[in-house]
């Protein structure tokens, strides 16, 4: 179950969302046991987002959340990929993104909970 937003300062266009989506539903997989199926997204672009007392560059802020957890190797390895897709579609530099992650222990879906 697992849920990722994005924050951007700048635009996402039309063929960059799919670009993201299909990027990162192929990225969760590298925390085990997540797949594309059961993940959900969503972007925000155009945010008014200051770091480290400026606005003069594009900046991102994602948080991702699972249902369990992972090993810090798996969430290194998310990071990475997280922050090269974001680099690649949106030429966000690395070294202005934030991932957060947020194991969760309990998850409601369908009336229910896992």
């Amino acid at each position: 179950m697992p849920y990722i937003k994005t924050t951007v300062s700048n635009e996402i266009s039309p063929a960059a969302q799919e670009a993201l989506k299909t990027k990162l539903g192929q990225a969760i997989a590298l925390i085990p046991g997540k797949t594309e199926r059961w993940l959900m997204l969503e972007f925000q672009d155009n945010a008014r987002m200051y770091f480290q007392g400026g606005n003069g560059a594009d900046y991102a802020f994602v948080q991702v959340s699972l249902f369990g957890g992972a090993s810090d190797a798996a969430y290194d390895r998310l990071t990475a990929a997280i922050s090269e897709i974001l680099n690649e579609e949106l030429a966000i530099d690395r070294a202005n993104i934030y991932i957060t992650y947020q194991p969760l222990e309990h998850w409601g879906w369908n009336g229910s909970n896992f």
